[in-house]
């Protein structure tokens, strides 16, 4: 496809019981994901995303099981270069391609990051991502954040992932670790969206896109909890933010968690792994979806990485109960 082809999409998903006598707007960044608040707003402006039928406003209450209807524009992503860089890609077909992206890696081009990017590398082994919103990127993890993630390869396969994570039929499991001793596991339910004064930041707030994670001990330690997370949802660092939420900081994240508390009578060793674990403690495990041409269910799992291993076992050596 060249440069200045373009197509034109109609995405359709109906309004939730949940999402009942909420904004618009707000709905409409819940149901299409790979859009961001602020764009369909104006596209809802522009009679491009319509509400059975109608032309409406952002601010509209939006009612259950109504229809929303919206036409996209997909541009090329002309912008973004591809670049030669090291890939680890667990499986790919024409439509699909499931990657583990390490941390420390930018998922796509933004400011600061004009490139070297997860889209700078794809671009460069799939070149025909060049005609998908985003490089085909229908979700997301942070910088700091490693593990398994799914990419779109072809119209058909956009659509579908959009709309299975708009249905929240997408399976997402997670590691991670965080501070204090958990019993127990539980499910936290807490609407996020972005910091009142913390622009940067994500928060809990009562206005809030809604948000649910679920969570299971997988290992107690004395101080801290390794954790089976299963997003509901997929706001921006719905993990970190709801697990602070609850006073359970992830280790090595000074955004939601401040700086790491050392507990008392920790031993050199423990002290040094905490100061030294250079990220957030999190990995993105597991991924379980529908293939979007053959309705086969797939399940995808990747490794622990290996700072995540070094810190578990100082963990297990450190911080055992009775030590």
């Amino acid at each position: 496809m060249s440069d200045n082809a373009a197509s034109s999409d109609v995405l359709e998903a109906r309004v939730p019981i949940h999402s009942h006598g909420m904004r618009l707007d707000q709905v409409a960044a819940e149901l299409f994901p790979t859009y961001s608040r602020n764009r369909l707003s104006t596209w809802i402006k522009e009679g491009r995303l319509t509400v059975d039928d109608r032309v409406v406003k952002p601010r509209e209450k939006a009612t259950a099981s109504a229809l929303l209807r919206l036409i996209v524009d997909d541009e090329p992503v002309v912008d973004w270069q591809p670049q030669t860089m090291p890939l680890d890609i667990i499986f790919e077909d024409e439509h699909i391609i499931i990657v583990n992206k390490p941390a420390g890696i930018v998922v796509h081009p933004a400011a600061g990051h004009a490139d070297g990017t997860l889209v700078n590398a794809l671009l460069a082994h799939a070149p025909e991502l060049d005609a998908l919103p985003r490089g085909g990127i229908v979700h997301r993890l942070d910088k700091e954040t490693s593990g398994i993630m799914f990419v779109a390869r072809s119209s058909l396969a956009h659509k579908s992932l959009v709309a299975q994570l708009s249905e929240r039929t997408v399976s997402r499991t997670y590691c991670a670790v965080c501070t204090g001793a958990l019993t127990g596991g539980g499910k936290i339910d807490a609407p996020i969206d972005r910091h009142p004064t913390a622009r940067t930041k994500m928060a809990v707030v009562a206005d809030g896109k809604p948000a649910v994670t679920h969570y299971r001990i997988a290992h107690r330690f004395k101080h801290y909890t390794q954790l089976q997370v299963n997003l509901e949802t997929g706001r921006t660092h719905q993990i970190r933010v709801h697990m602070a939420h609850r006073k359970w900081p992830l280790i090595g994240d000074p955004t939601y968690g401040g700086r790491q508390r050392i507990p008392a009578g920790a031993s050199d060793s423990l002290i040094a792994a905490l100061r030294q674990f250079p990220r957030q403690a999190l990995h993105a495990q597991a991924l379980e979806f529908e293939h979007p041409a053959t309705g086969d269910w797939l399940e995808f799992e990747t490794e622990l990485p290996d700072d995540l291993v070094e810190l578990l076992e100082v963990l297990d050596a450190e911080d055992r109960f009775g030590s």
